[in-house]
């Protein structure tokens, strides 16, 4: 399938890059803040990346980092950060960097939480130096209450030329949904940050993007309005689709779109603005098919479900056999589409 753009996010795109701007512009010691929210699959993560890979002059710097993906650790965004550098030259205690490194020689000591989140700070402003920098903090969300703290701090220390762009999902999708709400906040509050919410695409801008993988083609009304009912606007799941069948042309995809079923029991209309077809009621998932289909949603293959959930691959196999049969799917990528029309509250993976 044809790459495409960032359709619907050229204004999120341009107010990044004037925040860059004005800091690579006046090298101010403080840094400049950018906090982007928004559900699983939005595109936070690919606009952060497109916005930074677009940015001029090019930062002399770039710091980015997630969690990890088994569950996270103390520090584990810096922990990504430090990974394959230098750090002798930082003239910091050895034994604190390796801990906050996460090195597995680390010392069974460690430092009391205040000084070592100074510490941690201290890292990061050696680090950029005379910048200017850009620090990307990847689903702040899923990261260890520690690192969130970090995060926090970073906001406001002097002496740190840099852009920190931060990118969450809701708090309630937290590790520690309480400290991310905190820090969400003090992110947003700190004078001038740019504040972006991500919203699911409106049907012209799921035009746009078929336009752009048929090219040449003029998608029809009914299939527009098919696929933005299907994935209800959700750039993760249309992409997904449209890469399923990206063989096909957009009359086929239009026949193998899941139609309008027959409720399995009466159920409560949907409310006029609500972008869903009719589907069956909710089947009953157990605990384990309600995790493995988050996992399904987030876009992981069976191995890595496996591992994020402590569970054999062949587990993994029942369980998706299940999702596929309780839900009337016939791939991996309907049951996901599924779970999106639904809007299912499926416990995310952290990844």
């Amino acid at each position: 399938m044809m790459p495409v753009s960032m359709v619907g996010r050229v204004g999120e795109l341009a107010e990044l890059d004037r925040a860059w701007s004005a800091v690579a512009a006046v090298r101010r010691s403080s840094p400049a803040v950018a906090v982007l929210t928004g559900a699983a699959g939005v595109g936070k993560s690919l606009l952060v990346a497109a916005a930074v890979d677009a940015f001029a002059p090019r930062p002399a710097l770039i710091l980015s980092g997630a969690a990890r993906v088994h569950g996270p650790a103390p520090y584990d965004w810096l922990a990504a950060v430090l990974t394959g550098r230098d750090t002798s030259r930082l003239g910091l205690p050895s034994d604190a960097l390796a801990w906050l490194a996460q090195q597995p020689t680390a010392p069974r000591e460690r430092y009391a939480p205040g000084t070592l989140l100074r510490l941690a700070v201290r890292t990061v402003q050696l680090l950029v130096g005379a910048g200017p920098a850009v620090l990307v903090v990847d689903d702040l969300h899923a990261l260890d209450p520690a690192s969130v703290n970090l995060v926090g701090e970073l906001a406001t220390v002097t002496d740190l030329p840099a852009l920190l762009v931060v990118a969450s999902r809701p708090p309630t999708d937290a590790v520690a949904p309480d400290l991310t709400r905190r820090a969400l906040a003090r992110l947003s509050g700190v004078r001038g940050a740019v504040r972006q919410h991500l919203g699911p695409l409106r049907p012209a801008e799921v035009a746009e993007v078929l336009t752009q993988v048929y090219a040449g083609s003029n998608p029809s009304g009914r299939l527009v309005t098919s696929l933005w009912r299907c994935t209800g606007g959700n750039p993760y799941a249309l992409t997904e689709l449209l890469a399923a069948h990206a063989s096909e042309g957009p009359e086929a995809l239009l026949r193998r779109l899941p139609g309008p079923r027959q409720p399995t029991a009466p159920r409560a209309p949907a409310a006029a603005a609500d972008p869903v077809v009719d589907v069956p009621l909710d089947p009953e998932l157990t605990a384990r098919e309600v995790e493995v289909l988050g996992c399904l949603v987030a876009g992981m293959s069976n191995k890595q479900v496996a591992k994020a959930l402590g569970i054999s691959v062949r587990t993994v196999t029942v369980h998706v056999s299940n999702l596929l049969r309780k839900t009337g799917s016939v791939s991996r990528t309907e049951v996901a589409l599924w779970a999106v029309r639904h809007r299912l509250p499926v416990p995310a993976p952290v990844d």
